[in-house]
């Protein structure tokens, strides 16, 4: 459980550890905002484009196998990244993350699956997995933080070797090894449509909340929904389907995995804009800002513990919305926030990472434990994929929310030459690069400007925490206890006699 651990923290890591190393980066390389954001969330794209494919794979080639070509595959490509020249190679660098990473969380969680076999133990075993990477999440920024004070920020990457290594030696000896003997071939047409599902969809999220909404927007979507249905009648007639489809029937699977996704979608674009501005606004050090992150830390690992433990005496349902409620308080203090206020905007985010927590636990419980044993890889990978999705539309939708919110509130001032006013307008990030070169107030101004963002960015996040909160309440109310499975099952049998 230990080892299992090692490559979740490392993709969590990996999710998040930009954020704080984005400043010293963008210094050294000087992408443009689009590129910017591109580097963000390339990673996760890929990432969540590929675990459908990477998840049924590792049911046919055995999941210990793929777990150990993902981790050298991640290790190498780390090491590009780290030495990437421009902003061009290192999103090429972050695509080629994205694919490797998907090779390790269903190989991950669907080992889990097979050694934990009790209901209770798997709840905390999955329990224990969402909460590494939600460790590795949380600590993503303040080991960013670290490495760009003392090295450079090409560091941040290379703290994937290591791991790599580790996981390589000990996953031999000590990790078993599972395949679906009944496995068929790969449809390899699968896996192209579910690609066409995904990145036109993807492209079509980005362009729109980055530039505009135009023709190229349209046709994207309309391509992602026709190769969607192509996909799902394709699965549906095949013996050894890529994805199992039937999956979806169970309302618990898919009203899970529509609350996973909501959250992630929060807590991405969140996060995101929590980072910039403790140290764009309040001029924190990469470093202390990292450490900032701590508290918020630990309150999502307590709920990532706790909530599989609480759920043994209240209903899954029950735990997951309450804790979500609990967490709009934190998008309620973001939507209030003001300049100088890093104290209660890292208590707001506490807030959030605790609503985080609960759900990933008991949310992938609820998804891994709905499908066979021969599917679980499929069902992990599905989790895995939406949450992914979930952080990268965040950074992607909430993130450009607040830009759109930045430049419409933003006031430029005169006698500013043509490059400023276009590093002004851009970002807030631009605009502390040339906060030397600008008139009194400006920067105070357009810092005003980005917190509004971050506000209304935080409100629509909130309503849409709140949605997630009532679907829980709603939706999931009725599944037992942790542990509890076969004595309802046989009371429900007695009612139905009588």
């Amino acid at each position: 459980m230990a080892l299992l651990a090692l490559p979740t923290v490392l993709l969590g890591l990996d999710v998040t550890v930009l954020y704080l190393v984005l400043p010293a980066m963008a210094a050294d390389l000087g992408p443009t905002a689009t590129q910017t954001l591109w580097i963000m969330d390339a990673y996760g794209f890929l990432l969540a484009g590929f675990l459908v494919t990477m998840g049924t794979l590792g049911d046919r080639l055995g999941r210990r196998r793929l777990l150990m070509i993902g981790v050298s595959a991640f290790a190498a490509v780390s090491v590009f990244a780290a030495f990437a020249p421009n902003a061009e190679l290192l999103i090429a660098a972050r695509a080629l993350l994205g694919i490797a990473g998907a090779t390790l969380m269903p190989s991950t969680l669907s080992l889990i699956s097979n050694m934990f076999t009790d209901a209770r133990q798997r709840a905390v075993a999955i329990g224990v997995w969402a909460t590494m990477f939600a460790v590795g999440m949380a600590a993503g920024p303040i080991l960013g933080g670290v490495l760009v004070d003392r090295f450079w920020w090409g560091a941040a990457f290379l703290v994937a070797v290591p791991i790599a290594a580790v996981v390589l030696v000990l996953g031999r000896v000590l990790l078993p090894e599972y395949a679906d003997p009944r496995a068929g071939r790969l449809d390899l047409a699968s896996v192209a449509l579910s690609l066409a599902v995904i990145l036109p969809i993807v492209y079509a999220v980005k362009h729109a909340a980055a530039e505009r909404l135009d023709a190229s927007v349209v046709l994207a979507v309309v391509v992602g929904l026709i190769a969607g249905v192509a996909f799902w009648r394709r699965q549906r007639r095949l013996d050894d389907p890529l994805l199992d489809v039937t999956l979806f029937r169970n309302r618990a699977f898919s009203a899970a995995l529509t609350v996973l996704l909501i959250g992630l979608v929060g807590v991405g674009g969140t996060m995101y804009l929590v980072t910039q501005y403790l140290q764009l606004v309040e001029g924190l050090s990469p470093f202390v800002a990292g450490l900032w992150m701590g508290p918020p830390a630990l309150a999502m690992f307590a709920a990532g513990i706790g909530a599989p433990m609480l759920a043994r005496r209240i209903r899954p349902g029950y735990v997951m919305g309450g804790t979500l409620g609990v967490s709009l308080t934190g998008y309620g203090l973001l939507a209030a926030a003001g300049l100088g206020d890093e104290l209660p905007v890292a208590t707001a985010f506490a807030f959030v990472y605790l609503g985080l927590g609960a759900i990933a636990a008991l949310g992938t419980d609820i998804v891994v434990g709905a499908a066979p044993a021969s599917k679980s890889g499929s069902a992990a990978s599905l989790s895995e994929t939406v949450q992914e999705l979930g952080i990268a539309i965040g950074v992607a939708i909430l993130g450009s929310l607040a830009t759109a919110v930045y430049r419409a509130n933003l006031t430029e001032p005169g006698a500013l030459s043509e490059s400023q006013a276009a590093a002004l307008a851009d970002s807030l990030s631009a605009a502390v690069a040339i906060a030397d070169d600008l008139p009194a107030g400006a920067l105070v101004d357009a810092q005003s400007a980005f917190t509004t963002g971050v506000n209304i960015a935080s409100l629509v996040a909130g309503l849409a925490i709140a949605a997630a909160t009532v679907l829980c309440l709603r939706m999931l109310r009725h599944l037992p206890r942790l542990g509890h499975e076969q004595h309802e099952q046989h009371e429900q049998e007695k009612e139905a006699i009588g």
